[in-house]
């Protein structure tokens, strides 16, 4: 399996450096990682240092929290991608689903999705969610036209598990793709969650991950 290539390389914590990132856009030309997942400050200059090198250029919207107001998020997805960003993984407003304000959650993923033309994944934190609003969730993030449920944000209670991707997987089937994320740090780790039924595997473990298929 070229595990590489189901890899976002991520760094998304809030003390990371220039040099760190640059250091991350170098590890994910070597690997041929699948993208290059940064916060939006670092957009720029992540699609300069990834330009021709075949790894797409990630960013985070209404990270980690999903509080965000729409317009809020709107603008901060569209100026990643006018920085370069072909993919963004935006977090849902959980508060909202759990409201039962389905309205709202349906019409800012719509809004992202529309305005910026990039490959979205929805970020639902499943650790917050019941069975049924991960359900609700995940056929919501179907509905609205985004491209990928994604499971975690990695900042909550905990991350991705093997029943939260097998459960998504039987909401969405082959119609969209799930990015399993959160506490994903070794290569039998990452290859469950593909076995699972996860498509992408989000970690800032990258390297570990990488090396683990070599052993």
């Amino acid at each position: 399996m070229d595990i590489a290539s189901f890899i976002d390389h991520t760094l998304l914590r809030p003390d990371a450096t220039e040099a760190d990132i640059v250091r991350l856009c170098g590890e994910s030309k070597r690997y041929h990682f699948a993208s290059c997942c940064v916060n939006p400050c670092w957009v720029p200059l992540v699609n300069k240092l990834l330009i021709g090198s075949g790894v797409k250029t990630c960013s985070v919207v209404g990270f980690p929290l999903g509080s965000s107001h729409i317009t809020v998020k709107s603008f901060e997805a569209n100026k990643c991608v006018e920085d370069g960003a072909e993919e963004i993984d935006m977090v849902m407003n959980i508060g909202a689903l759990k409201s039962g304000n389905t309205d709202l959650v349906m019409d800012e993923i719509k809004e992202i999705v529309k305005r910026t033309g990039a490959t979205v994944k929805v970020i639902i934190e499943t650790c917050l969610l019941s069975t049924g609003e991960k359900i609700e969730a995940a056929k919501i993030v179907m509905e609205a036209g985004a491209h990928f449920v994604k499971t975690s944000t990695g900042f909550s209670k905990h991350g991705a598990t093997i029943e939260d991707v097998k459960l998504l997987k039987t909401v969405v089937g082959e119609r969209i793709g799930i990015k399993a994320s959160g506490g994903i740090r070794t290569y039998k780790q990452a290859a469950d969650m593909i076995e699972a039924g996860a498509t992408r595997i989000g970690t800032s473990s990258g390297l570990a991950i990488v090396s683990g298929a070599n052993n």
